[in-house]
């Protein structure tokens, strides 16, 4: 196999989202500065991107990652996140947010989002949430996260989770893949599947990075962050 043909598999497929035509080419043109991350399409609704998504699969060349604009015409980015996660479950998810849209950041991760990053984000932060969400790691944009955090409304402890489980939970709210706990854990991938399904059963949640959030919020986390990529 070719050099070429080597190095293009290590480089992660970014599909950009946004009604913004200034906002996705300045998003390519960022993100062109670094040699492991390339923007594969470009769409300016949800619609398009599932297009894309087919579009890329059907040609062997499937994105990694989608990185989509939360408020949108047609389908936003909840309603992508939905259905991304439902028709292309391997495709990662990572919501762009600004302060003012908590709610929907919330809705968004119980949507599948892997994770957020503002809008305002250098090259450096926003590279680090795709690459972080292509390892199967959690990326919440820690200035997003203390504002999220600060909502009084949260969710009580539950009783049900063994010490086990809160273990993992701390893993999970650190950002680390299920392969990077088990590693941790001494235990098989498998088995911190497991863990994680009956965590999201008896939290009452959809994903994993809504559980991390969660925990954040909870305090469980104290190791918060190490786990993530920057």
């Amino acid at each position: 196999m070719s050099t070429s043909s080597t190095e293009d598999d290590q480089v992660i497929r970014v599909v950009v989202v946004d009604d913004h035509v200034v906002v996705r080419r300045g998003l390519a043109a960022f993100l062109d500065e670094t040699p492991d991350i390339r923007i594969v399409a470009q769409a300016s609704e949800g619609s398009g991107a599932l297009a894309e998504v087919q579009r890329l699969k059907a040609a062997g060349t499937p994105p990694h990652v989608v990185l989509t604009d939360l408020i949108m015409p047609g389908l936003d980015g909840i309603e992508t996140t939905k259905l991304m996660k439902h028709y292309h479950p391997d495709v990662v998810v990572i919501v762009l947010t600004s302060f003012g849209e908590a709610d929907r950041v919330r809705t968004a991760l119980a949507a599948g989002a892997a994770g957020y990053v503002l809008k305002d984000a250098d090259v450096d932060e926003l590279a680090a949430a795709i690459r972080a969400g292509n390892r199967g790691e959690i990326h919440l944009d820690a200035a997003v996260t203390r504002h999220l955090t600060s909502d009084p409304t949260q969710r009580a402890a539950p009783d049900g989770l063994t010490a086990r489980e809160w273990e993992v939970l701390r893993h999970v709210a650190a950002g680390h893949s299920n392969q990077a706990i088990a590693d941790r854990l001494v235990i098989s991938e498998r088995t911190v599947r497991t863990h994680v399904s009956n965590i999201l059963g008896k939290l009452g949640m959809a994903s994993r990075t809504q559980a991390a959030l969660w925990a954040r919020e909870q305090g469980v986390a104290s190791d918060w962050g190490r786990g993530l990529a920057r």
